[in-house]
């Protein structure tokens, strides 16, 4: 393991641990092949290597290109998604699962899904969205936003 996740890891609660330890294996048994984790922003990062997409994140040479990752804030758990904003397709899909799933309403910022209660989390769902999207399907809204064009 990271040590950098290690050290998150042991800052946090031990409740806070279990609970992103249980999205860690999510993300893992989930998202596509080639992402790879890693500790960045003050976040348990998950993203597509340099090997894969050589031009990365157009906010920092060199750095790999930021595809999910989580995070416990002051007072609530942050789960980032960067390509649901850039597909309206899956972020209806998202919005009208998430009413299914939880009864509730969706905090939700651009890219950023928020939990105040940690006992509102839809793990499964949240497994689902990570199957949603594939690195190529990504990379290839990313480039386009970057255009802004738009992707049919």
């Amino acid at each position: 393991m990271n040590n950098e996740i290690d050290n998150y890891l042991n800052s946090m609660t031990d409740e806070r641990q279990v609970i992103l330890n249980k999205l860690r294996l999510i993300f893992k048994d989930s998202l596509p092949t080639g992402i790879q984790e890693s500790y960045r922003y003050n976040m348990i990062n998950y993203e597509i290597p340099l090997s894969i997409y050589p031009k990365g994140y157009h906010v920092k040479d060199n750095r790999p290109l930021p595809f999910m990752a989580i995070a416990f804030q002051k007072k609530h758990l942050a789960i980032y998604h960067f390509g649901i904003y850039m597909d309206q397709k899956l972020m209806d899909w998202f919005i009208s699962e998430y009413h299914k799933y939880t009864g509730r309403k969706l905090d939700m910022g651009k890219s950023c899904l928020r939990f105040k209660n940690i006992n509102d989390i839809p793990y499964d769902l949240i497994k689902e969205l990570c199957k949603k999207m594939s690195v190529d399907d990504f990379i290839r809204l990313y480039e386009a936003s970057r255009n802004n064009k738009v992707v049919k």
